[in-house]
């Protein structure tokens, strides 16, 4: 049996296949076999079985799918199994169910449901830990909430209990550790750097506890997280009781029972913020004491919560009351920063980042006090946390931009940065936040950053050589190859670019940066090749000479990128490999001419499958690309303009303003003035286009819009212009009477 089991879970699809000599797949044949030993008295037989089946949940072979009912009969048989291992994979079957087949369990919703609650409590945490994995399961099934609401009200108070730190919980250990302690080794996790897209990125990170490892509390809260999302402020009557019974809890021996409510209010401060928020004043001055509270854990849990309130705090430091609540909350994050206590330090940390961008320039009044506070902590912390560290100097200057480039701020900033960057090696995988740090510095401190710019953008340079021939030769190298290093070396230059603009020519002028990149073009890492492309963009649009040696090569890889047979797999080179060929056109001219065709007819079918999925970044950058590709060679793009221009209308009118924008609706006039007949059919789209501009400030631009309204006034006749503008929105007519049509 332990052989049958591992087989079905390393090579599940060998028992699914045809076998010569045999009548019936294996499949077939195993299955009824193991639904009897559901039913052994011995329990090792019992689980292996159940294992076995479960395996196969995914796959759904046919034998399994025409079996189901046997299987149901087979779980409910086990469910109250004496065998905790058992009950475990009962529970880990109807969650496997519920996120793949929902359908085989609604007939018996109702008592699956009863299991469920009856196991989120079992006293073995592995079962209940597999059991309120269902929760979750259930609310994001295609399964009605209303079968779910009435199980709330005892719902609600088990995850509750369940979310109360358990007495062998490892962060009960970790919590004890102080800043003087070394990291040991297995304490620094492997970290993976996101490459440069060119567009929204929308991710986001609201885990609570980086730390550790998955289990019964964090399952717990995550799926009350849910809930309160599902159902919003109606879990507040059943939840709220609870939460203020465990806050008023005193003395050292309730602190748990404290720590699990303030963890209570940060799971549902999204979800059930609209009742909250009328109490959200007194919710946050019961907060920000906690933050010096005797117990470790409730001080970092406390930061947590803080954090997940801290778009509501932000938004009410408008008035005198919110402004000196935001303060608090701002000054006493900055002092856990400087907690003795690891934990807390990461809790601070992180919280204080988000805090950061969603306060922005608000905090340019405080600088010179959170700049103090976070060197004060760089210079303090053991290698795990200064990572978090890095992170909030980036955010930070992310947040306040340009305000950061001054002196006074610049003191108390770099000379810590540039010591540990002369400190860390260039194989040193510490190296990688550094670098991050340095992009966000860059960007913000724009020409500012010139004093420091010759040693980063030379160091990027040579950490990128060194990469690419550890690639090929590390023995030479002296290196093993790790894409990362050249990944963030590429983004730092992007940075610098942007940061420097016209300022980075003479570095790039000095350097082979354009045939380093050019290599990294072609890299077969998709995440090499992504930020290459985001460089070559961010080149082009202030030094695009330096590239002009090898422009027919870079399009041509760039192109190639377009070209791709599995384009969904690396949507996110396509999109910047596009931006950067946009880029170029407008730099270039009339030299991009020979890839336009060929660059034209793979953006085409992205356009025109926009509305299956498609990345909105891809999407925007895809219309903008083809509208400057028509605005430099409208001659070459016209003839073909029906072919494209109700996605691509449709498209552009989804773009928020800006250049780019006007990039692309002078390509949209200049085509359409070379070839007006061809728009006819999607003149509608185009002036819904024309009417998705808040304003158009580029005076010449304004007139081209005027000229092409103008033009199809005149031309269309017998009321064809008034059943045109019958079909516009009333707001849209509005915008379009600016152009006096």
């Amino acid at each position: 049996m332990h052989c049958q089991r591992q087989i079905c879970e390393d090579i599940p699809q060998v028992l699914d296949s045809d076998v010569p000599g045999l009548a019936e797949r294996p499949i077939k044949i195993f299955l009824p076999r193991l639904f009897q030993f559901f039913q052994s008295p011995h329990t090792s037989l019992r689980k292996l079985s159940l294992d076995s089946v479960n395996q196969y949940i995914m796959l759904m072979p046919s034998a399994l799918y025409t079996s189901m009912d046997k299987f149901l009969q087979g779980l409910f048989v086990l469910a109250n199994d004496p065998a905790a291992e058992v009950r475990k994979l009962v529970c880990a079957a109807f969650v496997q169910l519920i996120e793949i087949h929902p359908s085989f369990l609604e007939p018996h919703l109702k008592n699956v449901i009863e299991y469920m609650l009856q196991v989120s409590k079992d006293t073995d945490d592995e079962v209940a830990l597999e059991a309120c994995e269902f929760w979750s399961a259930y609310c994001d099934a295609q399964l009605p909430y209303e079968n779910l609401r009435e199980y709330l009200p005892r719902l609600i108070p088990i995850l509750l209990s369940n979310m109360v730190y358990a007495d062998d919980d490892e962060s009960l250990v970790d919590a004890e550790e102080d800043e003087s302690l070394p990291d040991r080794d297995q304490d620094l996790k492997p970290r993976f750097h996101t490459p440069r897209f060119h567009g929204s990125d929308d991710a986001e990170d609201d885990d609570d506890d980086s730390c550790g490892i998955w289990n019964l509390r964090k399952c717990s809260a995550a799926a009350l997280d849910v809930l309160s999302n599902v159902f919003g402020d109606e879990i507040l009557p059943t939840l709220m009781p609870v939460i203020e019974a465990k806050l008023s809890a005193s003395g050292d021996e309730a602190w748990k029972d404290r720590e699990a409510a303030v963890l209570t209010l940060g799971a549902i401060a999204e979800g059930c913020i609209n009742g909250l928020y009328p109490h959200l004043s007194e919710i946050v001055a019961f907060l920000i004491p906690l933050l010096d509270d005797k117990f470790a854990l409730i001080r970092s849990i406390s930061c947590w919560t803080l954090s997940r309130f801290s778009k509501y705090i932000v938004q009410d430091s408008g008035n005198k009351k919110g402004y000196e609540q935001f303060d608090s909350v701002l000054t006493g994050l900055l002092r856990r920063i400087l907690d003795t206590n690891k934990r807390v330090q990461e809790a601070a940390c992180s919280a204080f980042a988000t805090l950061e961008e969603e306060a922005a320039e608000e905090l340019a009044p405080r600088l010179e006090v959170i700049l103090q506070h976070l060197m004060c902590a760089f210079g303090k912390y053991q290698r795990r946390n200064i990572r978090i560290v890095y992170d909030a100097i980036g955010t930070l200057a992310d947040a306040v931009g340009e305000k950061l480039n001054q002196p006074v701020y610049l003191e108390i900033l770099m000379p810590p940065l540039i010591a540990k960057w002369q400190q860390v090696s260039n194989s040193d995988k510490d190296l990688f936040r550094l670098l991050e740090c340095f992009t966000s510095i860059a960007q913000a401190l724009g020409t500012g950053f010139s004093q420091f710019d010759q040693p980063v953008f030379q160091r990027c340079i040579n950490i990128i050589q060194t990469q690419q021939l550890a690639k090929v030769d590390p023995i030479s190298a002296g290196v093993q190859y790790d894409k990362e290093f050249i990944v963030c070396s590429l983004d730092l230059l992007s940075g610098l670019t942007e940061g420097l603009q016209g300022g980075i020519e003479s570095l790039v002028a000095q350097s082979n940066l354009r045939d380093l990149l050019l290599q990294c073009c072609m890299d077969d890492d998709t995440d090499v090749r992504q930020s290459a492309f985001a460089l070559v963009g961010d080149l082009a649009k202030v030094c695009p000479v330096h590239l002009c040696p090898r422009l027919s090569e870079f399009l041509d890889v760039a192109t190639n990128q377009l070209t791709t047979p599995k384009l969904n797999e690396t949507i996110a080179v396509a999109n910047n490999a596009c931006w950067a060929i946009g880029e170029l056109a407008i730099k270039v001219r009339q030299e991009i001419s020979p890839v336009v065709m060929t660059v034209i007819s793979c953006l085409v079918p992205i356009l025109q499958h926009a509305e299956q999925g498609v990345n909105k970044s891809v999407v925007e950058n895809t219309a903008i690309t083809l509208g400057r590709l028509a605005w430099v060679c409208p001659d070459l793009v016209s003839p073909h303009m029906e072919h494209f221009m109700q996605p691509w209308c449709i498209s552009l009118s989804m773009i928020r303003d800006d250049i780019e924008k006007e990039d692309a609706f002078r390509g949209l006039c200049a085509v359409v003035r070379a070839n007006p007949s061809a728009a006819l059919s999607s003149l509608v789209l185009m002036c819904k286009a024309f009417a998705s501009w808040d304003e158009i400030r580029n005076g010449e631009l304004h007139n081209e819009v005027c000229q092409v309204l103008h033009g199809y006034k005149q031309m269309l006749r017998n009321g064809a212009w008034d059943q045109c503008m019958s079909a516009l929105e009333p707001p849209e007519k509005d915008k379009l009477s600016k152009y006096q049509v």
